[in-house]
């Protein structure tokens, strides 16, 4: 190989399996060669591919990145290089290197451990040896690095059960630096749906790639990574197109679903009445529509079951075009009819001159918390984002012996998938009789603000920013209490908001609150308890 390179000028490498056999012959150029894409990441997440590559290098070359960035691609056994003689094309030093598992601190004896792609995965290089004695007994090393392998990754899934292993990916091309924050989101996001982050990646860059939206450097990252921890799914933090999802799926070899699809999925797991399973449905038939596209099968058949894959199911990402629309249309009838029904009940209430009030805000904000709370209800709270999905109406005598009918609603969060909000529109017009929004708003969030911006902005697009509001600023009691005056002062100066802090947890922290609601409604005519108890 050595004399060879030489006289071409060429590099020369050669695929060995571990009985000795050439699998591959491999002529490259001076500087590089070119190894056979074998369907990079599902090798076995616990054993290397079998094979060790033997190459040339003509100036005397260390590894080199791209050596290092094969290596752990293709799961090599061992990347060894063949350093030439420029002058007598004699073979030189024998310089290897091999993946090392993520909890080893020290390589076998004769290695030195090293990092690459951004510490991403780690290898270790042994030490030169001479061309005509290598002393490395290959198979024992080989074997004792894949059982060590296969401890980790079984070290790694206990306790996990079947959850997915995710990493989340960000992208950020202007000068903003709200990457990080969103994020954080995403990954609330991903706990919520039942998974596992393992890791995030943010890819900072002037120009987005229109087709994988990653640089090369930093997919190659994110493939070393997401074969180091065993991830299954690579969730990006914002909507991808079916060009995307098809060309990134087919690099990686992983489950690809983008923040829609990932809220689409919590809807889908938390839905509970027939309303809200119909609504989820026609949300991601509507989303898949445009994805069910020739060619693009194999990138979404991975999406049958599990995260992504809830609702519709493959059949009907299977189904052609037609028939999906066809199933959109009775869907859109159902939802429609549904949403008469619901108008109907609205006029009847609106007849008994009964007060509405509802409770609007973020995901997450504690809206139904504070219902139970305020009506000694038990409707289902939790601490997830989306834990309600369909409205709750109940009863609530004021201190100025009013009655009211107070409103749950589902909680809104910034960038709402379009498909969303249109097929869950039947619900959301439950606000469009309010008399008097509660904006409940997480204080003790740090990005409690933004949050307040995403849901004034989903309430103006709905039509619905007219109604008057009260903002109830929740969890006051576990808030910074100099950041909670400063948000009420902010609110206060800036908006003219009527604010007013609170523990929806503490029902003696919401007097302030039910005395704020009681003066708002006051001029509505009396309504006695019959009345209230007949609407509901």
């Amino acid at each position: 190989m050595a004399e060879l390179s030489s006289e071409t000028g060429r590099q020369i490498g050669v695929l060995i399996d571990r009985k000795g056999h050439v699998e591959y012959v491999m002529v490259g150029d001076a500087k590089r060669i070119e190894l056979p894409d074998f369907g990079r990441v599902r090798v076995g997440m616990d054993r290397f591919r079998g094979l060790r590559c033997v190459h040339t290098h003509l100036k005397n070359e260390p590894l080199t990145q791209d050596d290092l960035t094969d290596l752990a691609l293709l799961r090599l056994d061992l990347m060894t290089v063949i350093q030439v003689d420029s002058g007598t094309g004699l073979p030189g030093k024998i310089l290897s290197a091999h993946i090392l598992p993520k909890s080893a601190i020290a390589g076998p004896p004769g290695s030195r451990n090293g990092s690459s792609a951004g510490d991403a995965v780690s290898f270790a290089f042994l030490d030169p040896a001479a061309a005509l004695r290598p002393e490395t007994d290959f198979l024992s090393l080989i074997r004792s690095l894949e059982a060590e392998m296969a401890r980790v990754r079984g070290f790694v899934r206990t306790g996990i059960k079947s959850r997915e292993l995710a990493i989340l990916v960000g992208i950020e091309s202007g000068s903003g630096s709200d990457v990080e924050d969103s994020l954080i989101e995403l990954s609330e996001l991903a706990a919520s749906a039942g998974l596992d982050v393992a890791d995030t990646i943010i890819q900072r860059r002037k120009q987005i790639d229109p087709k994988t939206l990653l640089g090369r450097g930093k997919l190659d990252e994110l493939l070393i990574r997401s074969m180091q921890i065993g991830a299954d799914v690579l969730i990006f933090d914002r909507e991808l197109t079916p060009t995307q999802v098809r060309i990134l799926s087919e690099a990686t070899d992983l489950k690809i679903i983008d923040r829609s699809q990932l809220i689409l999925d919590i809807f889908a797991q938390r839905a509970q009445s027939r309303e809200g399973k119909l609504q989820v449905e026609l949300a991601q038939l509507k989303y898949m529509l445009p994805r069910l596209i020739v060619g693009q099968n194999s990138a979404f058949s991975r999406l049958a079951g599990g995260i992504g894959g809830r609702g519709p199911g493959e059949t009907k990402l299977e189904t052609d075009r037609r028939r999906v629309r066809d199933r959109i249309s009775h869907l859109e009838r159902q939802v429609f009819e549904l949403g008469r029904q619901r108008g109907e009940r609205r006029k009847r209430r609106s007849t008994r001159s009964v007060p509405i009030i509802s409770l609007v805000g973020y995901t997450n904000a504690g809206k139904s918390t504070l219902l139970n709370t305020l009506t000694q209800s038990s409707v289902h709270s939790e601490q997830k984002m989306f834990a309600t999905l369909d409205p709750t109406s109940r009863r609530l005598r004021l201190p100025f012996d009013q009655e009211v009918v107070i409103n749950d609603t589902v909680g809104f969060i910034r960038d709402l998938p379009d498909a969303l909000v249109a097929a869950f529109r039947a619900t959301l017009e439950e606000i469009s009789e309010s008399d008097l929004l509660v904006h409940v708003v997480d204080a003790a969030n740090p990005q409690a603000l933004t949050q307040i911006e995403s849901v004034d902005r989903i309430l103006t697009d709905l039509g619905f920013a007219k109604f008057p509001q009260i903002i109830a600023l929740n969890k006051a009691d576990i808030a910074d209490p100099l950041e909670v005056s400063a948000l009420q002062r902010s609110l206060s100066l800036d908006r003219q908001a009527d604010c007013v802090p609170i523990s929806a947890i503490d029902r003696h922290s919401l007097f302030p609150l039910a005395e704020r609601i009681g003066n708002r409604v006051r001029h509505f005519p009396e309504s006695s308890l019959e009345a209230a108890a007949n609407v509901l």
